[in-house]
C-alpha cells in the first residue's frame, strides 16, 4: 500500500475542516475522463461527510494521452492567485470536453477574473513549478494514473463509486468515524 509523499501541507489546495477525522487526497487531470466520472462522487462525499472531511486536490496531467491537461492544471493555480482555485477546478471537471484555450478564457471571464493577469500567468508559465512539484510529489506517493485517491495518507486502490469510497474512508477513519456523527 503506498503512501502519500509528501502529507498535505499548507501548499496544497484543501477545503473542508482543516482538522477534519478524514483527510481524501486526489491526484487528477481536468482531461481524464475517469477523473471527470469520480468529480461527482467526490463531491456526494465531501456533501455527506460535511466537517469530518477534509479534500485535497494534486495536479497530475498525463499530456501524453491528454493535451489541454496541463493548461487546465495551470489555468487553476492562475485562478487561485485571484482566490477562485476551487470555482475553476469545478468549472474544468464540469467542462472537460471544452478545454482549449479560447475555453479557458471564457471560464476565466465567467469567474470574473482579472483576465489580462490570468492571461499572463498563463502565457509565462507563473505556475509550471507547482504543476510539476505536485507531479512529483505523485511519482513519489506510486501514483501512475488518474484519479488517484489517499485516504488519511494511504492510497485507496478500490473503486471510486459512492460505496466503495465510503466504506474505504469509514475503514480508514477507524473507530472514532461514527462517534462524531
Amino acid at each position: 500500500m503506498s503512501e502519500l509523499i509528501p502529507p498535505v501541507t499548507s501548499r496544497d489546495h484543501v477545503r473542508g475542516d482543516p482538522s477534519g477525522l478524514v483527510t481524501l487526497v486526489e491526484f487528477g487531470d481536468y482531461e481524464c475522463p475517469f477523473c471527470g466520472k469520480a468529480y461527482p462522487v467526490i463531491q456526494a462525499v465531501e456533501e455527506a461527510l460535511g466537517d469530518r472531511l477534509r479534500f485535497a486536490y494534486r495536479h497530475f496531467p498525463i499530456a501524453d494521452a491528454h493535451p489541454h491537461a496541463l493548461l487546465a492544471a495551470e489555468s487553476a493555480e492562475a485562478a487561485d492567485a485571484q482566490g477562485m482555485f476551487w470555482e475553476m477546478h469545478d468549472l474544468l471537471y464540469e467542462h472537460q470536453d471544452a478545454l482549449t484555450w479560447p475555453d479557458i478564457m471564457q471560464y476565466a471571464t465567467t469567474l470574473g477574473l482579472d483576465v489580462e493577469e490570468f492571461e499572463r500567468d498563463i502565457r509565462t508559465h507563473r505556475f509550471a513549478a507547482k504543476v510539476r512539484a505536485d507531479r512529483h510529489s505523485g511519482a513519489l506517493s506510486g501514483v501512475n494514473g488518474t484519479p488517484t485517491l489517499f485516504i488519511n495518507g494511504f492510497r485507496h486502490d478500490g473503486p471510486v463509486d459512492f460505496d466503495s469510497l465510503w466504506s474505504a474512508i469509514v475503514d480508514g477513519a477507524g473507530a472514532g468515524f461514527y462517534g462524531g456523527a
